[in-house]
């Protein structure tokens, strides 16, 4: 097992797969894993949709693309529009080819789901990267309105998607960016 140190050293934001399936035994043990997270009074809020097949993982990211499109014709200043080009263009994929996509959410009720998950999803990059697998949280994978693709995938009605995680085995891994230094505005000892 790796060092945890080694582990916060080694994580990177993987955006190019090699063409090989993940074992859908392994994505579980993730999962398991992920959920050791901490969470808001124990509630243990999050729910894991598992899709492994490159047709649907391009049908749902078809649908972001179009969702988010949408969004930036009704909002032409916001911030995600510099990504309009790569979202119009049909062979972006905004979830990298990768073999594996797991959505990490849960209720729209709970009022705790946006921090819970995101710890989970902490988790499950790490126990990934422990066994040498790369992920990429994609911000832009999120966007899934329509009923009967979140039927067929198994996402409730009430489902919030948090965190939208790829998972597959790294062709490289990027250098770590920089990093600036912590900004700690205050010491009260």
């Amino acid at each position: 097992m790796a060092e945890f140190i080694e582990l916060l050293q080694t994580r990177r934001s993987i955006r190019d797969f090699e063409d090989k399936a993940v074992p859908q035994e392994l994505v579980v043990e993730i999962i398991n894993e992920s959920c050791l997270a901490p969470s808001a009074q124990n509630g243990q809020p999050w729910r894991f949709i598992i899709i492994n097949t490159k047709e649907w993982i391009w049908r749902l990211s078809d649908e972001s693309k179009k969702n988010l499109l949408a969004f930036i014709k009704e909002h032409p200043d916001a911030p995600i529009k510099k990504y309009e080009a790569a979202l119009r263009d049909r062979d972006f994929n905004v979830f990298y080819n990768a073999p594996c996509l797991v959505y990490i959410g849960g209720s729209k009720k709970n009022r705790t789901l946006q921090v819970d998950c995101a710890l989970a999803a902490c988790y499950f990059m790490f126990s990934a990267v422990e066994r040498g697998l790369g992920t990429c949280w994609i911000g832009l994978g999120m966007n899934i309105e329509d009923p009967e693709l979140r039927e067929h995938i198994g996402m409730p009605e009430d489902y919030r998607i948090v965190a939208p995680i790829i998972l597959g085995y790294p062709k490289s891994v990027p250098k770590p960016p920089e990093r600036s230094a912590p900004q700690i505005i205050r010491i009260v000892s």
